[in-house]
């Protein structure tokens, strides 16, 4: 399949539904251990690797949201997942980090901001804004296509049709050995998540809204 052009999506974003908050104020439509998850003036952040989950399942959508680091964060956006307690190896995550910290700037590059991680490396690294600072990213999700948009960049396009391994990715990259499905047979409907505080240091996001057609 040819891979639509950037132009379609952005078409695609004018003429499909309005906006919604993908979670209430109250996270009352949201599935997360108790007393991890806060939600305060518009921000949400948590205390624990947790992931925040939709109660609903989503298919063909458009996600838009802020995020801010701090120094050594690593989070993500997850999306079409169908077994949250699994949730790893049944799902697609958009990666966040701080690569400015020596730790994230040393991994591979699929471990790196808007990657999708362990699977494919963003086009352009860096484009994350320093910790403190508030970021935005654009995921579309349309079948298996999709494409991320960090800061107003494009950083990067994937069709999941393309990736029939468990262990190697179309470029002939090693995938980590707990993404042990290929992106192939993975659904394309699923819960969406947002990863808690994960290998000790915070994220917060605001602004997430969703856009299903």
């Amino acid at each position: 399949m040819k891979y639509p052009s950037l132009l379609f999506f952005l078409l695609l974003a004018l003429t499909v539904s309005a906006q919604e908050p993908l979670f209430r104020s109250d996270l009352s439509n949201a599935n997360f251990p108790k007393g991890i998850w806060t939600s305060e003036n518009g921000i949400l952040t948590a205390s624990a690797d947790h992931v925040l989950w939709t109660k609903t399942s989503f298919e063909n959508f458009i996600l838009d949201l802020d995020f801010k680091t701090a120094s050594g964060t690593n989070s993500g956006v997850i999306v079409y997942c169908t077994d949250t307690a699994k949730w790893v190896a049944n799902s697609v995550e958009i990666q966040i980090a701080d690569d400015f910290s020596d730790k994230w700037s040393a991994s591979p590059a699929t471990w790196q901001c808007g990657a999708i991680f362990g699977r494919k490396a963003a086009i352009r690294q860096k484009v994350v804004h320093q910790p403190g600072e508030w970021n935005h990213f654009t995921i579309t999700c349309y079948g298996t296509l999709i494409t991320v948009i960090l800061n107003g960049v494009l950083v990067t396009t994937m069709d999941m049709s393309k990736w029939t391994s468990a262990k190697k990715n179309p470029d002939g990259s090693d995938i980590p050995d707990w993404l042990n499905k290929p992106l192939n047979i993975l659904p394309t409907s699923g819960y969406i998540g947002l990863q808690g505080k994960h290998a000790g240091a915070p994220i917060w996001f605001r602004n997430v809204m969703v856009r299903p057609f």
